[in-house]
């Protein structure tokens, strides 16, 4: 089967992205919708051992090409940031609990995944061309901070700035993220989303977390230091 795929462009067309509907977090970003796909496309192999998390690999080196089936216009923060900001067509209303269950498995390897790479990086992290740029730690911080922040609240998950999870209470916060989607997804969350939807929103997450995992992967200077 082809891989279902979104290209989603900037309301400017200054950048656009390409993600994949079915493989939750595998998503590029580009100055060109042509590029992103090339990009997405890419990064096939590399997202690989998050299929393989999941126990998904056999099915994910089933996959064939990438086949676009919706080409879009998002936000304008699509335009500066080069990613999906908003739900496409197909990711709408409440999903069945087979589809709800294996995107949350995608979501949980993505957590995985990181959570390896943050244990083998170095803590020090490659600066870019003008010395700037964050360590490990403050790229770990970051991705919990927003997620348990930002995105957990759209499920109706509010978390205080000074509760937020870095370490202790990681794995019963993930937890508790994860049955909070199982609620809204059944209609027991009071509140609605207003611009996002589940699919989306769980997207998001495995998207926000495996970018700043690559990034570390990228910036790893543990084998220049080695003698």
């Amino acid at each position: 089967m082809p891989v279902r795929t979104v290209v989603e462009h900037g309301t400017k067309d200054k950048k656009s992205v390409a993600f994949s509907l079915d493989w939750s977090g595998w998503s590029r970003g580009a100055k060109t919708g042509g590029v992103a796909l090339e990009t997405l496309e890419a990064y096939r192999e590399r997202y690989r051992p998050i299929a393989e998390l999941a126990g998904m690999a056999d099915e994910f080196d089933a996959a064939g090409p990438l086949e676009v089936v919706e080409d879009r216009v998002g936000t304008g923060s699509t335009d500066f940031w080069g990613i999906s900001f908003s739900p496409s067509s197909t990711e709408q209303g409440p999903m069945e609990e087979v589809e709800l269950e294996r995107k949350i498995t995608l979501l949980r390897a993505a957590w995985a995944f990181f959570d390896a790479v943050a244990a083998r990086v170095s803590p020090e992290m490659r600066k870019g061309a003008r010395g700037g740029g964050r360590d490990r730690d403050h790229i770990i911080r970051h991705v919990i901070r927003v997620e348990s922040l930002d995105f957990a609240k759209q499920v109706g998950l509010p978390i205080a700035e000074d509760e937020a999870p870095i370490k202790e209470g990681l794995r019963e916060y993930r937890e508790t993220y994860v049955a909070a989607m199982r609620d809204y997804n059944a209609g027991k969350v009071d509140r609605a989303m207003r611009r996002w939807t589940l699919p989306f929103l769980i997207r998001h997450s495995a998207f926000h977390t495996l970018d700043h995992a690559w990034e570390m992967e990228d910036k790893d200077l543990t084998e220049e230091r080695q003698p």
